[in-house]
């Protein structure tokens, strides 16, 4: 786990490299808050099978989902120069990528937004459990 303080590259791939879990189910994380990323990603990575590609923001996660496809967003909301409701517009505008679901986490949530896009919403500080919970509820289809 990256330490406070220290830097994370940009599109750190927890626990492997994408081709080794080839099979294995893609949270895509964009979060610009470096240590709550990593918790995040230290969280799906420890509790679940499940692969997480973390991103510092919406340029780099619309590169990133173009190449790996994920199977889940989970975005912050107050990202820089893109807000997370913008960043779910054209994440679901690209090709293949308009059914994976997402999660928007933020202190400040547009529920309004979240609701006509179909997006859960979760409140920081998040609660672990249901964290883990929501992204198990929101893979079963």
């Amino acid at each position: 786990m990256i330490q406070r303080g220290e830097q994370a590259t940009e599109n750190t791939i927890y626990p492997a490299s994408i081709q080794e879990k080839a099979a294995v189910r893609t949270m895509l994380i964009v979060e610009d808050d470096e240590y709550i990323g990593e918790v995040l990603v230290q969280a799906i990575i420890q509790e679940t099978s499940y692969l997480a590609v973390l991103v510092p923001d919406g340029q780099a996660a619309l590169h990133t989902a173009a190449e790996i496809k994920p199977s889940l967003f989970i975005l912050d909301y107050q990202l820089p120069r893109m807000n997370g409701i913008e960043l779910y517009d054209r994440l679901h505008a690209m090709p293949e990528l308009e059914m994976v679901p997402a999660m928007m986490i933020s202190a400040r949530l547009p529920q309004k937004e979240l609701e006509r896009r179909d997006i859960l919403g979760m409140h920081k500080p998040l609660d672990l459990d249901e964290f883990l919970q929501a992204i198990d509820s929101l893979l079963q289809y």
